[in-house]
């Protein structure tokens, strides 16, 4: 497997808690559209939200994908959004990863943003589905790399 590298590169690299998760089975649309959310947010705020999107009580503005998406109550200065439920939840392992890396570190985590979050296409697992007279229909799944850094407020 390729060695993947944090898109985050600043020189200050002390008191920086990081977070990866690779080939992660979930939609890469749906993970831009979260990651853009939860980007400088205070940790609680961003697992608080994202346990919210699991319930289907907070709805995840589509900005980017948003081609024949319905409009969600609740959302302010976006009327279309989803419910992007395991893609919110594989996010928010790599989040509470993330935490127990800044506490291993000694971090406040009191005070913690999320100071870095993106997420990257990863590798696509071929399929098919077989059809009639011998014939096979592509049916693919995207794997998606997540990355996080915290830092302190």
């Amino acid at each position: 497997m390729a060695n993947i590298k944090y898109a985050y590169n600043k020189e200050d690299d002390s008191k920086k808690a990081r977070a990866m998760g690779k080939s992660l089975k979930i939609s890469p649309k749906h993970a831009v559209e979260i990651c853009r959310e939860l980007r400088g947010m205070e940790l609680e705020n961003a697992k608080n939200y994202l346990d919210e999107v699991i319930s289907m009580k907070k709805a995840v503005p589509f900005k980017r994908h948003n081609k024949k998406v319905g409009h969600r109550k609740g959302l302010k200065n976006w009327p279309s959004g989803r419910y992007p439920v395991k893609a919110a939840s594989h996010i928010l392992k790599i989040l509470e990863n993330a935490e127990a890396n800044a506490e291993y570190i000694g971090m406040d985590n009191e005070n913690l943003i999320v100071e870095h979050i993106s997420s990257h296409r990863g590798f696509i697992i071929r399929g098919g589905i077989p059809r009639a007279f011998g014939r096979v229909t592509p049916f693919n799944t995207p794997t998606t790399h997540i990355q996080v850094v915290l830092g302190e407020a």
